[in-house]
């Protein structure tokens, strides 16, 4: 990890501004996960990946939640965990 890298900076700077931004949480393990596909691993649960991706796009176009509810799956979407001990698995 670079820590002088624009995206790493800024996001320590977000994080130590709040620590509950659940915001910052998803892009650092979307960061995590994405770097971990692009190392050959897989994912343990690639179906909270993509309801990670598909909450930051939302976000990203600035839709609101309430706006959504009609096409929302994301009662399936588990919490996001505090201390996840995110263990993964080299393809075979």
């Amino acid at each position: 990890v670079n820590p002088d890298h624009p995206i790493m900076a800024e996001l320590k700077k977000r994080c130590d501004s709040d620590k509950s931004d659940k915001t910052v949480k998803d892009l650092v393990l979307l960061l995590f996960e994405t770097s971990m596909l692009t190392s050959g691993f897989s994912l343990d649960d690639p179906n909270t990946f993509g309801t990670r991706i598909h909450r930051m796009v939302k976000l990203g176009l600035s839709i609101d939640e309430d706006d959504d509810l009609e096409e929302d799956d994301e009662g399936d979407m588990p919490p996001l965990e505090e201390d996840v001990d995110e263990g993964s698995r080299m393809e075979e």
